[in-house]
């Protein structure tokens, strides 16, 4: 008995000991973000070191002893103005022309011709290590936003686990008991409760007699011994309790759940759409809808919005913040390859414990809220990811109530209203549409763009939700 209540006992403290382990890591990648920001310089143009090399190596390949212009000594002068000039003439056209040299260089310079092509070949060479030094300084940015962005997750995280109740003491023997019963024994437990009231149990069971059980029955009698309230097995967990003692994690569910329906078409003339989609539940109680727009159509803007939703999804799942994951699949799109293909991100979160929505968006066009008080826009940002390195997702948050609707769009569907105010014109018709199933409104939404226009000319894709209270059993 001894034994057992001292395993309990460092069961229901590793979560304390976790927590400060991760607030320690949060610590150690701030301060490696703080060395790599601070160790290296941040010059992105073509430097006036650059330039003196280009004329030096100009004057050793092309005038010999020649000093008629004294080019490459008047411009190691600090005053000189011309160096200046020369670079700026030569990142803005690409190349150094006749007309840019100095007055004195064309009226005496016996091989100009040699000595303006030898000039631009070593600008050129320059300016391609700076391209390459560019790409390597966006990269170094990006590892340091990520570090940043890891560190607050990870002390978010170890923050929620110091602050989460211990309910073991006080569930334990009605747990064990319950377990019992049903030819279980639990070797080892946690159960936490979090501030939003959600709850999580770790047990380490096994069978006692022979036989297996699958762990969502187990998960049915946890629920009962904790007060008949309703809990799943976490996902990755093992599936089935047998005779050889394992941990698996369970989790309450949430007040609320979530249906959704989609309707999309192509582009006319295309077989693939270039929008692509995702609804999916994640631990610890959220539900995911995101919706990417490819640039272009077709397969190769759909390859591209898949990557999107799909990665979106993995960094959700694996514990991101919604604004962390999208600035960081914003990184990877625009670090990926030489050729830019930017995608909209439409993002939306629901959490099924509080039925609070969290809208995060880049590029995407406005998501409509349909309430019991008309319809909300929540606007959109206008950079698409994969444009630009340093990018703040847009972060929207509304309580959503019983049988209130969420219709997400792609811009073929506003593209193809009438007018110059899209936006309101779709408020206008959704103020009217009978609140139904999300399948039907979603089809009946999207027969209403079709029907506007003689053709489809842009990819369209309509994503409806609705979220309802579940019923006590």
């Amino acid at each position: 008995m001894f034994e057992r209540k001292f395993v309990q006992k460092d069961m229901a403290n590793i979560h304390i000991y976790t927590a400060r382990k991760l607030s320690d890591m949060a610590g150690s990648l701030e301060e490696l973000a703080k060395t790599f920001d601070e160790g290296m310089a941040t010059g992105r143009n073509l430097s006036r070191e650059d330039g003196l090399a280009a004329l030096q190596m100009a004057g050793a390949m092309v005038c010999g002893d020649c000093n008629r212009c004294n080019l490459y000594s008047d411009s190691e002068k600090e005053e000189s103005y011309y160096l200046y000039y020369l670079l700026r003439a030569f990142e803005q056209k690409g190349n150094i022309d006749y007309e840019d040299m100095p007055r004195l260089f064309r009226e005496t310079c016996r091989r100009q011709e040699d000595y303006v092509g030898q000039l631009n070949r070593n600008l050129g060479r320059a300016t391609m290590n700076l391209s390459w030094k560019n790409r390597f300084l966006e990269s170094r940015d990006a590892v340091i936003s990520q570090f940043r962005e890891l560190s607050v997750i990870l002390q978010e995280f170890s923050q929620q686990m110091e602050q989460a109740a211990d309910l073991t003491p006080l569930r334990e023997r009605a747990v064990r008991r319950a377990f019992a019963k049903h030819h279980m024994v639990i070797e080892h437990m946690l159960i936490l409760e979090y501030d939003n009231n959600q709850k999580e149990a770790f047990l380490t069971v096994r069978t006692n007699h022979g036989r297996c059980i699958m762990a969502k029955d187990a998960a049915q009698i946890l629920g009962q011994a904790m007060g008949n309230e309703s809990w799943v097995v976490a996902r990755n967990s093992k599936n089935i309790v047998t005779r050889q003692a394992a941990t698996i994690r369970f989790l309450m569910e949430g007040s609320y759940q979530v249906l959704y329906g989609v309707a999309r078409v192509p582009k006319d003339g295309e077989a693939v759409s270039g929008d692509n989609y995702t609804f999916c539940q994640i631990p610890p109680g959220q539900v995911v809808m995101s919706l990417s727009d490819g640039m272009g159509t077709g397969e190769r803007a759909g390859k591209e919005s898949q990557r999107v939703v799909e990665l979106t999804e993995q960094l959700l799942a694996a514990g991101y913040m919604p604004k962390s994951a999208l600035k960081l699949v914003n990184t990877v799109l625009l670090l990926a390859g030489e050729e830019q293909h930017p995608a909209t991100i439409d993002l939306c979160c629901i959490d099924l414990y509080t039925g609070v929505l969290e809208a995060m968006k880049l590029g995407a066009v406005s998501t409509f809220l349909i309430g019991s008080e008309g319809v909300e826009l929540l606007q959109a940002c206008d950079a698409p990811a994969g444009m630009f390195l340093q990018v703040e997702p847009m972060l929207l948050s509304r309580k959503l109530w019983e049988e209130d609707r969420i219709v997400m769009v792609s811009d073929g569907v506003l593209d193809a209203l009438p007018g110059e105010d899209k936006e309101q014109i779709m408020v206008e018709y959704l103020e009217g549409i009978v609140k139904r199933n999300p399948q039907n409104m979603a089809e009946e939404i999207l027969e209403f763009a079709e029907g506007i226009s003689e053709e489809v000319r842009d990819d369209m894709t309509v994503l409806v939700a609705g979220i309802w209270k579940k019923q006590s059993v």
